[in-house]
């Protein structure tokens, strides 16, 4: 029987696996419980990703680039004429209350970088754009990334709480 090709096939595998990430947690995320959600058969998961750390990181590399998440997009409402702290509030208020799912996803890729090194480099980079965008708006690069760890640990307790940000 020959090849089929499919070129969607290895896009279906991440959509698949943040789908698992989001639902199940990393620790339910296997190649097995991937192939079955992506709808392909096992050995495509391991044929396009060698080991769950090279899903994970093209996970975290889609998650943290798409629009919801995407922190560029930040720039624009940060740059309007009210204070900061106003502008960073309204920012977190719209981003929880589009679904907590979401952001447990967001939260669980970032926070498996402190076990996973190959997960490291975008999580990483991911805190570098928050800093960077933050800092176009700040008087340093110090107060950008305190600011980053702020909002970190708001988001944070607002998943662990489980309650409305405020």
């Amino acid at each position: 029987m020959p090849r089929r090709y499919d070129p969607e096939r290895r896009q279906r595998i991440i959509d698949a696996a943040i789908r698992v990430v989001e639902l199940k947690g990393i620790g339910g995320l296997s190649h097995r419980v991937v192939a079955a959600e992506a709808d392909v058969p096992l050995g495509s998961t391991t044929y396009h990703f060698a080991s769950l750390d090279d899903l994970l990181v093209a996970a975290l590399e889609q998650v943290t680039s798409e629009p919801q998440s995407a922190v560029e997009s930040w720039h624009e409402e940060l740059s309007k004429e009210v204070p900061l702290a106003d502008a960073l509030t309204r920012l977190l208020e719209q981003y929880t209350s589009g679904g907590r799912g979401r952001i447990r996803l967001e939260y669980e890729l970032y926070l498996a970088a402190l076990r996973r090194p190959a997960l490291q480099p975008v999580a990483r980079a991911w805190l570098d754009e928050m800093c960077e965008v933050i800092g176009r708006h700040t008087r340093d690069e110090g107060t950008a990334c305190a600011l980053v760890a702020i909002i970190d640990g708001l988001l944070l307790q607002t998943l662990l709480a489980d309650r409305t940000f405020d």
